[in-house]
């Protein structure tokens, strides 16, 4: 059927697991609501989508064909399509937020079990609806997910004071990020799955480096602990209106952070690997290129989301 309100609305769960969605949702959370819970979110996200693009490049399943399926999205069509990383993402981020959040904030456990629900079925039902994934794909997403969150969720305080408190941690957690990223792909072919996962262990390194830079040098992002539990009813519009105006400068300072640095690595990975800068887009498919540009540029986009921009709300008056 050619319903305009589905294809509208499941582009939209297509989305929650794009970069647009995640550049809004994790800065918004760590800056107007609540870092703590921010930086554990991206801890589980990170190794989430990391052993889910993994796992696509181990079982190498093609996507749906077509026909018989009507592709409605054809970005990561050069991926392999088993599990479901948006899936995976679409079940891990609720579910966790719904984990992490309840008892810290207070709401009714039944709103946030419906949200994480909505959440979580408007995500994986967009895949099979625009033609991405096999109904296969999607469950094992599904499960997958929550595998991980059983063996992640009670280890992810454990791994936040370590990036806050370990004096090395900057170190380790740069080399493991690295490490992660360069021994786990051989592809046979091109695909948009090497770039996204080395984007979201740079992401994930970054945001654990900032965290550790903050705690240093004593700058305090997480609520007081007196105001625990924390609720939404103090809500009023100039709150509203300076969480919007947070947004609206720091995603810009992120996005220019973003041009900058990709403009830098680029030709900089074509000099110092000697590939030919010329043809940009053949240049960036070259693992040498394409690794440092996107460890480098989102790792810098990670450290700008936890340590820069909130350094600069703290100079602005916008803390």
């Amino acid at each position: 059927t050619r319903s305009r309100f589905l294809y509208y609305l499941f582009s939209l769960g297509t989305e929650l697991g794009n970069e647009l969605f995640y550049i809004l949702f994790f800065p918004f959370c760590i800056w107007n609501l609540d870092a703590w819970l921010g930086r554990r979110l991206i801890i589980i996200w990170v190794w989430v989508m990391y052993l889910g693009q993994c796992t696509k490049d181990v079982i190498r399943w093609p996507r749906p064909a077509s026909p018989p399926v009507v592709k409605l999205e054809v970005f990561y069509n050069s991926e392999y399509s088993m599990p479901s990383t948006h899936a995976m993402s679409g079940t891990a981020i609720p579910l966790a937020l719904l984990l992490l959040s309840h008892g810290r904030w207070q709401y009714p456990l039944m709103f946030g079990l419906i949200l994480a629900f909505c959440w979580c079925a408007l995500v994986c039902c967009s895949r099979i609806y625009m033609g991405m994934h096999s109904i296969l794909d999607v469950i094992a997403g599904f499960l997958y997910a929550i595998l991980i969150l059983i063996v992640f969720h009670p280890v992810v305080d454990l791994i936040d004071n370590f990036n806050l408190t370990y004096k090395y941690a900057p170190l380790i957690i740069i080399s493991l990020h690295l490490a992660l990223g360069i021994f786990s792909f051989t592809l046979d072919t091109w695909s948009t799955s090497r770039g996204d996962t080395a984007q979201i262990l740079g992401c994930g390194a970054g945001v654990a480096c900032g965290s550790h830079v903050n705690y240093v040098i004593g700058l305090k992002l997480d609520p007081p602990p007196d105001t625990l539990p924390l609720s939404l009813s103090s809500l009023t519009v100039a709150a509203f209106g300076r969480a919007i105006l947070r947004l609206l400068i720091g995603v810009v300072v992120l996005l220019l952070m973003k041009v900058a640095m990709k403009k830098a690595t680029i030709p900089l990975a074509c000099k110092v690997f000697r590939i030919p800068a010329g043809d940009v887009r053949r240049a960036r498919q070259r693992m040498e290129v394409e690794l440092p540009y996107r460890y480098i540029t989102y790792g810098t986009v990670g450290f700008s989301l936890m340590f820069v921009v909130p350094c600069l709300f703290h100079f602005i008056g916008l803390s």
